[in-house]
């Protein structure tokens, strides 16, 4: 999947099918020599992509083709038959503008509406779970991964979720998300009143990259899809787009390659639709998706106390778990509500408070980042985005839609040096951010507290680091686990903590009948790993 035309997944080379077929078939032109059908194809092509590019200003593509082998050819034309031209203008100039005095923002205020933990009561919680699990066993809902990322900063070559935190299990963290998942069908059955069996399999939809696709697969298949059903994981693959110049033209990177990049994670909008994904989820009666990260060791995909709230209390087509910032220099980005800036037409905009958006560390200055809220004791911009999203998918079809029309909703534009077939040049990458559409919302949004002890533990930095690292997220699943083991009447005496499989408990519950009056002094205890015959 590239721009628009074909979905990577069901990518056919024109040349290669007809070469297979008619390898040697061909016609005489006044005694010219017996010329392949695949080379005549290939003309016929090299023609139509030739004229599309000049009539878009983008002819230079074609400075290289006669000094191209046939197969270099064919590679370049299949970058630019993806491409949609109109599509990437739009993209393109909408972008530039608004770096550049275009649309922007004079108003922005702290997001306040949050349902905080201290003002939930225990019947709410239990009312809002009760729905989410009756949203799961009837396959109303399902679980969207973002796993489009590298381990690079862990030390690895491979796909974060393939990345073993130092747990004593020594689990990746795509099995601790496929075991959760497990655990949650199972509980979903239970409170509905329903055999395990009966309840359709909650639909697992994962995002993977060109550096990622494939050994996610081979990982999973590896480890037999870790009990899943192989039917209900999808996965599909983050899109790309082509770099630019300041003036807007194409890169090559090579003679018979454009220079590409991935484009963000707010490219999943596109990618659902593209391959086909949304339609089927909503021929198959899903309403709403549970949204994560891979490398969130201790996410709770599928949260049902927070999808029931969303689509049972909230009516949202986004909503968003936040955590309290933990100090105020902590580098993640905050929610906040942005109002359009007045402008000579319309004047000053005060219809309303904004629309939910993301403010980035980098845009806050530290005095504004660190002014506490005399009526709360809390920071103004208190509320973290931790990439834990509800959608509806009524919402995320109507937001396809726009974003293929291109130019509503602005990428980020980054000035790179970007590899060309000269050399390093200056260039423009377009990325497009999970929360960038989250505007296209209005006010049908949520935001709900969850404790970053139970919710949060991300692996970003190198092992060793004191922060985001994979020993800072082992250190808070075991504590976590351990704090479940002793609420369960059991005592913890290994200072580490211990480790329960998600697949006894998913959080926290079920654990009495297992370790009440035991005592734990090793981390691994095999009858914490194996859920009871």
């Amino acid at each position: 999947m590239f721009i628009l035309r074909q979905l990577e997944n069901q990518q056919v080379s024109i040349a290669s099918r007809n070469l297979s077929v008619l390898q040697y078939r061909g016609c005489k032109n006044r005694g010219s020599p017996i010329r392949p059908m695949a080379t005549v194809n290939l003309d016929q092509r090299a023609s139509r992509a030739r004229a599309t590019a000049e009539s878009n200003g983008q002819g230079h593509v074609f400075n290289h083709w006669d000094i191209l082998t046939e197969s270099d050819k064919n590679h370049l034309l299949k970058d630019l038959e993806d491409l949609d031209y109109g599509y990437l203008s739009r993209v393109f100039s909408a972008s530039m503008a608004a770096t550049s005095g275009g649309p922007s923002f004079e108003s922005v205020q702290p997001a306040t509406d949050v349902v905080q933990l201290k003002d939930t009561t225990p019947a709410q919680a239990a009312e809002w779970t009760q729905h989410g699990y009756q949203l799961i066993a009837e396959g109303r809902a399902a679980v969207l991964l973002l796993a489009g990322g590298q381990g690079t900063r862990l030390g690895s070559s491979l796909p974060k979720g393939c990345y073993d935190i130092g747990l004593p299990s020594h689990k990746s963290l795509f099995q601790l998300q496929a075991e959760r998942l497990l655990r949650l069908q199972r509980l979903a059955a239970a409170a509905a009143g329903t055999a395990t069996s009966a309840v359709k399999p909650l639909h697992w939809y994962i995002m993977t990259s060109t550096f990622t696709h494939a050994d996610t697969l081979t990982h999973f298949e590896a480890h037999n899809f870790f009990g899943l059903a192989r039917e209900q994981v999808t996965f599909f693959r983050q899109g790309y787009l082509p770099c630019f110049t300041e003036d807007g033209k194409l890169i090559l990177e090579t003679p018979s390659s454009l220079a590409k990049a991935p484009d963000g994670n707010g490219g999943v909008y596109l990618s659902l639709a593209r391959s086909g994904i949304l339609d089927a989820m909503a021929a198959a009666g899903i309403e709403c998706l549970d949204c994560y990260c891979v490398d969130n060791s201790l996410a709770r995909l599928g949260d049902p106390r927070f999808i029931g709230y969303c689509h049972g209390v909230a009516n949202a087509d986004v909503g968003a778990r936040v955590v309290a910032k933990a100090y105020p220099e902590e580098k993640v980005g905050v929610f906040a509500l942005r109002r359009a800036a007045p402008n000579s037409t319309t004047g000053p905009d005060t219809a309303g408070p904004g629309v939910l958006t993301v403010l980035e560390y980098s845009e806050l200055d530290p005095e504004r980042a660190a002014s506490i809220d005399p009526s709360t004791g809390q920071l103004y911009f208190n509320w973290s985005n931790i990439c834990m999203h509800y959608f509806s998918v009524t919402w995320l079809r109507e937001v396809a839609t726009q974003l293929l029309a291109g130019g509503s909703t602005p990428y980020h534009v980054a000035r790179k040096r970007i590899p060309s077939v000269t050399g390093p040049v200056p260039g423009i990458k377009l990325e497009l951010f999970i929360f960038d559409t989250f505007p296209l919302a209005g006010d049908k949004t949520a935001l709900v507290q969850v404790d970053r002890r139970e919710d949060f533990a991300p692996v970003k930095n190198a092992p060793g680091s004191a922060t985001d690292s994979p020993d800072t997220a082992r250190s808070a699943l075991l504590s976590l686990h351990a704090g479940w083991v002793r609420n369960a009447g059991a005592d913890v005496t290994c200072d580490e903590g211990v480790e329960v499989s998600p697949l006894i408990s998913y959080a926290g519950e079920g654990l009495e009948s297992i370790v009440l009056g035991k005592t734990y002094n090793n981390l691994l205890v095999l009858e914490l790993q194996q859920p009871p015959p």
